[in-house]
């Protein structure tokens, strides 16, 4: 009995030693399988991480190449020209070459042999490229680029529209706050220079004709001047900002026209003053813009020259997409850019001539408003011109019947105004509603001679340039008695809208006889202003009070081949990522077998 029971505790012994056995071999594998678990968990955490580092900086890198195009643009304003022809999103852009020599740009390259640029500061993993789309810079004054950052295995694309700022990204813009110096007959060298740079600002003698935001003017959009601004009881609901570079004190001046000190002055929330930016140059004429009327300009390119008229040109928008043009010194309306002496007449343009709907009928030649494009209003030229057949038979007056209906029957004429309706003037009259896209320039002055609307403000933009003055017509009748003068307005109307943007190369924006006619009502404008004097819009009880509103469009294109600052920057409007142009290979990315 006692040595079964031993035998008994011997196998219960061995059953025990068995069973810890067998939980220790099961313990160490559930302990292997939790190593071996967490291991895979802690490489792949790694490889996730790694990854997810290299997709974020593939982004970011993406944005550099913007940033290097914007930067090289900025600093070469006709870096437009250069792209790689053979990109894919570079394929409507015709004329586009690589830059060569010194100026080559790796970020250029396209394809799996192509070049990729490498992120200045970074480790030689994050590199971009990009291609360049500029086939609607001469008509919107954008660039678009679409630039692929690559960093190991990680690819992605952003589309950027990249526009020179200048003029248009402010409702009001003068480069001087003083009258026009033809007008006022100031000493021009003491006169024409900004109030920071030693102008005379006496607040008693206002000796150069300052002009002050007075009166409950409100500016409903952004504003600049490179001059000294007076601000007098006047909003300003958007920012404000002078080329004034004091860093002590007030940047604007709390006088009003009349000299006297004032207040009243409403800034956005948190702006107590106007804050300082560069000052942005003016071109002194549009000249370069008649560019944009030649054909044969050497360079491969799709875009259609616009018209060119010549002499006093009256321009009437029609609601229905067309134009009526009376133009009776034109001869021909496209010019060789070659040889000037050459030119012709396609019928977008007008028919040339006096004959029933011709331009130089009493009714002009209706025709469809230039897409996207230019009219050039020139001066009868003297020689060397396909336009100067007049050079002998046309005589050179001022202010008597210029051909186009102007000045008026009964309209005077002060002695104190420039040659208003020159014979021989490339002067632009327009008004009517606008169905379209298009710029009007002109080489004299350009006067508005009614409303002029947008028949839809959402896709329709007009701009309005000119060397000299931009007039809102304003034609007075004089009646005087041996001992005094009457004057009066001979417009029937009241008010007046202008929906354009509206830049004065030379001289200025500002109501045709400011001073006399009586209260004309409300001017209301949409769009922009850039001068480079100030002008009189309302003179006492005389003019129009102003109500001017911003086209928000405006910041992020411009209207067909318009007029450009001489000194700025670009600046990107829009950004967005879209699909990986590019494989990490480098190959394109491939739609239905074509490259994107």
């Amino acid at each position: 009995m006692i040595r079964l029971r031993r035998l008994l505790h011997l196998d219960a012994l061995r059953d025990d030693r068995g069973m810890a056995l067998a939980i220790a071999i099961i313990f160490g594998t559930v302990v292997v399988f939790m190593i071996a678990t967490a291991t895979t968990i802690a490489v792949g955490g790694i490889k996730k991480s790694s990854s997810d580092a290299d997709w974020n900086a593939a982004l970011s890198a993406a944005y550099a190449g913007v940033e290097d195009y914007e930067a090289r643009l900025s600093n070469d304003t006709g870096y437009t020209q250069y792209g790689n022809p053979a990109a894919p999103f570079s394929s409507t852009s015709p004329g586009l070459t690589l830059p060569s020599g010194g100026s080559a740009n790796d970020a250029f390259g396209t394809g799996a042999s192509g070049s990729w640029a490498s992120v200045p500061g970074g480790d030689g993993r994050s590199r971009y490229r990009y291609e360049v789309d500029s086939s609607k810079y001469y008509d919107t004054g954008v660039v678009r680029v679409r630039a692929t950052g690559k960093v190991g295995s990680a690819v992605r694309s952003v589309v950027a529209s990249i526009r020179q700022q200048g003029f248009i990204d402010f409702l009001y813009f003068t480069d001087y706050e003083i009258q026009d110096p033809v007008l006022t007959n100031v000493d021009t060298t003491t006169c024409v220079k900004h109030a920071w740079e030693g102008r005379p600002t006496s607040t008693r003698s206002n000796l150069c004709g300052e002009i002050a935001f007075d009166g409950g003017d409100t500016i409903d959009g952004p504003a600049h001047s490179n001059d000294t601004m007076r601000i007098c009881q006047a909003t300003f609901t958007k920012p404000i900002t002078t080329s004034n570079p004091t860093t002590t004190g007030l940047r604007y001046s709390k006088v009003n026209s009349t000299g006297a000190s004032c207040g009243g002055q409403v800034f956005p929330a948190g702006v107590s003053q106007p804050a300082f930016t560069s000052t942005i140059g003016m071109p002194s004429t549009n000249a370069q813009q008649k560019a944009a009327t030649q054909y044969n300009t050497g360079t491969a390119t799709t875009r259609q020259p616009g018209c060119l008229y010549t002499g006093p040109t009256d321009i009437t928008f029609n609601a229905d997409g067309t134009m009526t043009v009376r133009s009776p010194r034109t001869i021909k309306t496209q010019t060789d850019a070659t040889d000037p002496t050459q030119g012709r007449t396609p019928a977008a343009c007008g028919a040339v001539g006096t004959g029933p709907g011709q331009l130089g009928s009493a009714s002009g030649a209706t025709v469809a408003v230039p897409a996207n494009n230019l009219v050039y209003v020139q001066n009868v030229p003297l020689s060397g011109d396909a336009n100067a057949t007049f050079t002998t038979t046309l005589r050179d007056t001022c202010n008597v019947d210029n051909g186009v209906g102007y000045p008026r029957s009964g309209e005077t004429q002060l002695s104190s105004s420039p040659c208003s309706y020159g014979s021989r003037s490339g002067d632009a009259f327009v008004h009517g509603v606008l169905d379209g896209q298009v710029t009007v320039a002109a080489e004299n002055y350009l006067y508005v001679t009614g409303d002029l609307t947008y028949l839809d403000r959402g896709s329709d933009m007009l701009g309005l340039t000119a060397t000299n003055a931009v007039m809102v017509w304003n034609p007075i009748a004089q009646t005087c008695s041996r001992t005094s003068c009457s004057t009066s307005s001979m417009l029937g109307d009241r008010d007046r809208e202008i929906d354009a943007a509206i830049i004065s190369a030379a001289h200025t924006f500002q109501v045709q006889n400011n001073a006399y006619g009586g209260d004309r009502g409300t001017l209301t404008i949409y769009g922009a202003i850039a001068q480079k004097f100030r002008g009189v819009v309302r003179s006492g009880v005389n003019g129009y009070r102003k109500a001017y509103s911003y086209d928000a469009r405006l910041k992020h294109t411009a209207p067909p081949s318009f007029l450009n600052p001489v000194t700025t920057t670009y600046g990107v409007t829009t950004i967005g990522e879209v699909s990986p142009a590019y494989s990490v290979s480098g190959d394109c990315a491939k739609k239905a077998g074509v490259c994107v």
